[in-house]
């Protein structure tokens, strides 16, 4: 993984990863993370459009953006302060 500054988001390529694995891993990731910390992740499986942000809410981090393209979903998440 890369640097956990809040300036350059940890990257995280869960692609080819079907249900429930990108969002256990992402959540993985989170908890390992400084408070403040973002992290990007890529996954094509089209459940993690509803389990990535769902899990992301349950933890109390935060989702600042998701997008699309050519089948590849990406979240930028923000590590809660607590």
């Amino acid at each position: 993984m890369a640097s956990d500054s809040p300036r350059e988001p940890t990257r995280l390529d869960l692609k080819g990863l079907k249900c429930p694995l990108p969002a256990l891993r992402t959540l993985k990731a989170l908890r390992a993370m400084a408070p403040g910390a973002t992290l990007f992740v890529e996954c094509t499986d089209p459940m993690s459009a509803i389990d990535v942000p769902n899990c992301v809410r349950e933890n109390g981090d935060t989702l600042e953006s998701r997008s699309e393209d050519g089948g590849v979903l990406r979240f930028l998440i923000r590590r809660s302060a607590a």
